[in-house]
């Protein structure tokens, strides 16, 4: 769970120095930041996609066709189950929990961060992706962008909001810890090349990590939620494929 303890360190990290800092980074420094992290999540995304790519030219296309796939499935189900709804609601409630002001500020910090960290659909692909390869990359990345957002908060939010780091780390290390004790032998146990199943998912993780750049280069609205449902139906497809 390497990429769950990054991320909860992250969220420390920028807690104890935004509490240190006299005043919160300037806005070119901010955006240089998301510049330099929207590039490390399309490499790293990409990168993801590659490792998981094996065979000859026609098997690694095959690959990334059944990948496509998977996603543009998954979009519509993610659609139908209303998962970008859902997680805007989330991502709202925790918002007009940090703007009202309340004399439990310092608890509503807490629960809004926490929500708001677990709910990142950065955080699932990223905790996916390390339970199912060891991948933790991703993870990684959404700790510098939680450790910046809790940099900028915490003195107006008060230093518990930097404790959100450990139901954060809870969750996420909940998944992985899912995907490498239980996803991964399931998976080697239904295909004579288990690798396979298991490489599917990754690999709509690393497509899908991509979109999170369009977000943070606030290039596009993309409903990453949506497309969380492609990582279950990944291995399906590659399974179908491979029969």
């Amino acid at each position: 769970m390497t990429g769950a303890f990054l991320n909860a360190m992250g969220i420390l990290i920028g807690g104890l120095f935004g509490l240190a800092l006299r005043r919160p980074p300037s806005l070119p420094v901010q955006l240089f930041f998301r510049s330099i992290l929207g590039l490390a999540t399309v490499f790293f995304g990409l990168r993801l996609a590659w490792l998981n790519l094996g065979g000859s030219f026609s098997a690694g296309l095959k690959q990334v066709l059944i990948a496509l796939l998977a996603m543009t499935i998954g979009n519509l189900l993610g659609m139908l189950l209303g998962l970008q709804k859902i997680s805007n609601q989330l991502g709202r409630y925790a918002g007009q929990i940090i703007s009202s002001p309340s004399p439990r500020k310092l608890a509503d910090g807490f629960s809004a961060f926490t929500v708001l960290f677990s709910v990142a659909p950065l955080g699932w692909i990223g905790a996916v992706a390390d339970g199912m390869s060891g991948y933790y990359h991703l993870l990684a990345v959404k700790a510098v962008i939680d450790g910046l957002a809790m940099l900028g908060s915490v003195k107006t939010l008060g230093w518990p909001a930097a404790l959100s780091a450990f139901p954060v780390f809870l969750f996420l290390g909940a998944i992985t810890f899912a995907c490498r004790v239980y996803a991964v032998p399931f998976l080697g146990s239904h295909s004579s090349n288990g690798a396979d199943l298991a490489n599917a998912v990754s690999i709509v993780a690393g497509f899908t990590a991509c979109g999170v750049a369009l977000v943070i280069f606030q290039a596009r609205k993309v409903a990453l939620a949506n497309y969380l449902p492609g990582l279950a139906i990944a291995p399906l497809l590659a399974w179908w494929f491979g029969h």
